[in-house]
């Protein structure tokens, strides 16, 4: 069994208190995990401004080829970890186990880090639409059109307070290094595996180890996190989001409610595009924000949902070692009970209708866990409790809602994919400022280009563009 300490700016600390994490599935222990109070986070915090000091020694495009080497090491190097080493065979069972998800899911989102990481490159001239990133190393310089440019770094360190559902958040924290800023993360209690192994990497690539701080703990630890930097990123409910809502220093991630809409003009075809909703609801196990929970149509509801109820109910629940697994387990004793008597709750409300009843017992309990298997509902109307519900698994509502309310009703979209060649509805759909990511055409709401900002830039939260003179320039 691994012990894992806090990271205090690279120093390994082991703490008097210490979280066993132990198998989802057998109860077996796993790992000891130090933990950090905080206390101990704000202290560390005093010396946040060291850390970009020490990344602006190194080009930025230095930066970057070491993040190269990072990828190969963290897809296939073995590694340290903790007082022990991890192979990549390692990490996808430890992540596993302790997550609940499957293992063939944990090898995916290994490559999905290690594109964006060998691709940092191109991401960063995405992000900067071209800037030269030596600006951002100095502060200002000339840009193309032979005028002076400044970009001022608003804090020398990003925090983040990191969750254990979906190991493919960390893509969002992965262009801080080579932006010059350190980290200080705070991992998911069940999940730390990812931040350790990608912060192995980057120091055996060569990157400083001085420029990372990682702190599992309680809430009293992100909290600090969040209190004493001046950027930050968190996780969470709805709730979280609309705590830090109108806090600048604080960049809040929650529910995606992803939405696929088919318009007026292309609805009728929609037998083509039952492979690319499946996708969109049922990749990753249903645990990202970015899986769709909505699928918003003026007709055929009833159809569709009976189609994507045929697709992905049968849906079984397989051990996490089996290649075929496509479901991850609720970990927390009680959780999936409890998600499955909110289902059943809104299910009874006149208007909708449970399309994956008859594909047997969604609620499947083991032991010391539970799953919930594949849930499509149908909602005659937007305006029903189910169709403004997301949850952690394969889980959406198909609704019926007539194209010229589709705007009126359809409320924050993280991902929106649009079935249309309506100029016009594109057009609204392209100017409403509560979708964040906008697809046109038949994308799953899943297949992110890595190459645009997902869920605003980190450009934009870490740097301010601002005007600078210099006499004689």
């Amino acid at each position: 069994m691994l012990n894992i300490p806090v990271l205090r700016w690279g120093e390994p600390y082991e703490s008097l208190e210490v979280d066993e994490i132990k198998h989802f599935y057998t109860g077996e222990p796993v790992a000891k995990v130090s933990q950090a109070n905080g206390g101990i986070v704000k202290r560390d915090m005093n010396k946040a401004w060291k850390c970009r000091d020490i990344l602006r020694q190194f080009p930025i495009a230095d930066i970057i080829s070491k993040l190269r080497v990072a990828a190969d090491l963290y897809e296939t190097g073995t590694l340290p970890m903790g007082d022990g080493t991890q192979s990549p065979d390692d990490f996808v069972r430890q992540q596993s186990s302790t997550t609940g998800l499957p293992e063939s899911l944990c090898k995916a989102n290994i490559t999905k880090n290690s594109f964006v990481l060998r691709n940092m490159d191109k991401i960063m001239d995405c992000l900067t639409r071209g800037l030269d990133l030596n600006i951002l190393t100095k502060g200002w310089g000339m840009e193309h059109r032979n005028v002076i440019v400044s970009y001022q770094c608003q804090a020398p360190v990003l925090g983040a307070v990191l969750p254990s559902n979906s190991p493919g958040v960390h893509t969002l924290w992965l262009p801080v290094i080579p932006l010059q800023v350190g980290l200080a993360l705070k991992p998911g209690s069940q999940e730390p595996w990812t931040v350790y192994r990608i912060v192995s990497a980057f120091t055996q690539a060569g990157i400083p180890k001085e420029v990372f701080g990682v702190y599992p703990g309680g809430h009293d630890a992100g909290g600090a996190l969040l209190e004493a930097l001046d950027r930050s990123m968190i996780f969470g409910s709805a709730q979280t989001v609309e705590k830090y809502k109108g806090n600048h220093r604080v960049q809040a991630h929650g529910p995606g409610f992803s939405k696929i809409i088919l318009g007026d003009d292309e609805v009728d075809n929609w037998e083509q595009h039952i492979d690319i909703m499946a996708e969109s609801i049922a990749t990753n196990s249903g645990r990202g924000c970015i899986n769709a929970s909505g699928v918003w149509a003026p007709r055929h509801t009833e159809e569709i949902a009976a189609a994507l109820a045929k697709k992905l109910g049968p849906i079984e629940v397989k051990p996490p070692q089996d290649p075929e697994a496509k479901l991850a387990a609720f970990t927390v004793p009680g959780q999936g009970k409890g998600v499955w008597s909110m289902i059943e709750a809104d299910l009874k409300e006149s208007g909708v209708k449970d399309m994956t009843s008859q594909y047997g017992e969604r609620l499947v309990e083991r032991e010391l866990c539970s799953y919930l298997r594949p849930v499509i509902a149908h909602s005659t109307s937007p305006d029903t409790a189910i169709a403004k519900k997301e949850y952690m698994f394969p889980f959406a509502t198909v609704v019926k809602c007539a194209e010229d309310q589709l705007l009126k009703k359809m409320g924050y979209t993280l991902v929106c994919t649009a079935i249309t060649k309506n100029e016009k509805l594109i057009g609204q759909l392209s100017d409403a400022t509560f979708i964040d990511r906008l697809n046109i055409g038949p994308i799953p709401t899943t297949r992110l280009n890595w190459l645009q900002p997902h869920e605003g830039s980190i450009i934009d939260f870490l740097y301010r563009s601002r005007a600078y003179q210099v006499a004689g320039v």
